[in-house]
């Protein structure tokens, strides 16, 4: 009689329940795994075999024939080995597990038997909830993923004969894992520790206020990068849907670390100017998210923007738009979260020194030439454009200290509440995602702010999406100065922000 047992896959970021039969009859010896199983999952078979037998259990000498349901759907991964250990264990008539339809069971095996950590355990725990199942089996390393979901009940052990011992004496042995309160010792940076550049740490403000895209233009050394790396302190903590959106998308790649439990700080990914496409945005063989997704519900910093490669920034041009990206592959089709805000850091020119106190030994051909780096529908995609100056000895000399990034939080949050009342039942969240039809019952400007914009447009021949970004950006101060209407300055500010290198607007 076949044994059967739920256990879990995902595809992308979604979890997939999947039932482990094993089947064990006479006949020569054999193990075979079928379901549509990959290398990672076929290799099981001799890591549970050493398991079992280094725990001082038998291993049957017969026919065994595990099956992976359903057949038609890809497994891999390395969380299927616990699960057929059981399976065998109960097949054998070593254990009895009589309720084995309330438990899911997830965790890689080691060859002494000890249970490793695997990836994807809260996007599957999530799914074990949907499908009524609240009691999961774990690795002792993954036990805060798993117990940070309401309603579920984390049993995690170190090793399989500890698993044992927990079907045959549950009564009577306290398993059930309670999460722990997580204390973190580590200082933050703040803003006040940025000497001057009170304009852009106010754009930054507004930036991210609204959840807008920025660029930094400014020489090296003046501050951009520090700057952008205060950001995350002036942003909202996430909310548990948040939360559970940005750690799905962090277990299934494994980056959640040891005994951590849900994200609650918005995520900030920097990553190199080396990147890839794929790396970036997400793919490969096992359809794995990219940098934009592990920035999803936070922050991406593409520093030294223009030395990306051109082809890598143009893959960011939906995402920028529609907040996800969907990648089509022959091994199947996931669609990714990527709500995040990008702030953008480049030189003004290729030498750095344009609009500084260096001598730029640059021409007007080779610093047009390097800001054409950025094709015009990625710059139209950019809400705020702001110059950091370099600052002088008496300006560092006579610094005191400015804001701190807890003032300008207090800010950003009174205007993040106004936004998320004003759009409750619209789906979304921040001015940056309004469409046209709510562009139009929000920002309504009065008649002299009409013609201000009018000229504006005409004179630089801004585009439609350029027009929308400045009533966006308007939105955003308004709600910052706790203002129902968009005045004259809130408008002028938001023209402001829309200046490049050489005083063009774009």
């Amino acid at each position: 009689m076949a044994v059967k047992l739920n256990t879990s896959s995902f595809l992308g970021i979604e979890g997939s329940i999947v039932s482990v039969e094993v089947d064990i009859e006479r006949g020569l010896p054999s193990f075979n795994i079928v379901g549509l199983a990959d290398t990672s999952v076929k290799e099981s078979k001799e890591r549970v075999k050493a398991s079992i037998i280094n725990s001082g259990f038998e291993f049957p000498v017969k026919k065994i024939v595990v099956n992976l349901a359903p057949a038609d759907m890809k497994k891999a991964g390395s969380l299927f080995d616990l699960p057929i250990a059981i399976g065998i264990l109960i097949s054998t008539g070593q254990i009895k597990f009589y309720d084995w339809e309330k438990f899911l069971i997830l965790g890689e095996l080691s060859l002494s038997g000890n249970l490793n950590k695997v990836r994807g355990v809260l996007p599957i725990t999530l799914e074990g909830i949907k499908n009524h199942i609240k009691n999961f089996i774990v690795p002792l390393e993954n036990a805060e993923e798993c117990s940070s979901i309401k309603g579920s009940n984390c049993y995690a052990f170190e090793n399989l004969k500890q698993i044992v011992y927990f079907i045959k004496y549950r009564d009577l042995l306290p398993y059930k894992h309670k999460k722990m309160l997580s204390k973190s010792s580590h200082t933050s940076p703040d803003f006040s520790d940025v000497f001057g550049q009170e304009s852009c740490k106010r754009a930054l403000e507004v930036a991210a206020a609204g959840n807008h895209n920025i660029i930094m233009v400014g020489p090296p050394g003046s501050g951009k990068t520090m700057m952008a790396k205060r950001v995350p302190t002036i942003l909202p903590d996430l909310s548990y849907e948040k939360s559970l959106e940005v750690t799905k998308i962090y277990s299934v790649t494994g980056n959640l670390s040891i005994n951590e439990g849900l994200i609650t700080k918005p995520p900030f990914r920097n990553p190199h100017h080396t990147s890839t496409t794929i790396s970036l945005v997400g793919g490969g063989s096992n359809l794995m998210p990219g940098e934009i997704s592990l920035a999803h519900n936070g922050i991406l910093f593409l520093d030294e923007i223009l030395e990306f490669k051109k082809n890598v920034l143009e893959v960011l041009r939906q995402p920028l738009e529609e907040k996800k990206i969907i990648i089509n592959r022959a091994s199947g089709r996931v669609s990714f979260p990527c709500n995040f805000m990008t702030i953008m850091a480049t030189n003004p020119c290729p030498c750095g020194n344009f609009a500084s106190k260096k001598h730029c030994t640059c021409t007007e051909y080779e610093r047009r030439r390097y800001i054409s780096k950025l094709s015009s529908p990625i710059i139209d995609r950019i809400d705020l454009f702001t110059f950091v100056n370099s600052l002088d000895f008496k300006d560092i000399q006579n610094y005191k200290k400015s804001e701190f990034s807890k003032l300008i939080r207090e800010r950003v949050e009174r205007a993040r509440k106004i936004q998320k009342k004003r759009f409750k039942n619209q789906g979304i969240y921040c001015n940056s995602e309004m469409n046209s039809i709510l562009i139009k019952e929000y920002c309504k400007l009065n008649k002299k702010s009409t013609e201000i914009l009018e000229k504006v447009y005409s004179k630089y021949n801004l585009t439609t999406r350029a027009y929308s970004k400045i009533l966006k950006i308007s939105r955003t101060i308004a709600d910052l100065d706790n203002s129902a209407c968009i005045n004259e300055s809130h408008l002028i500010e938001a023209l402001c922000y829309r200046k490049f290198i050489n005083e063009d607007f774009i």
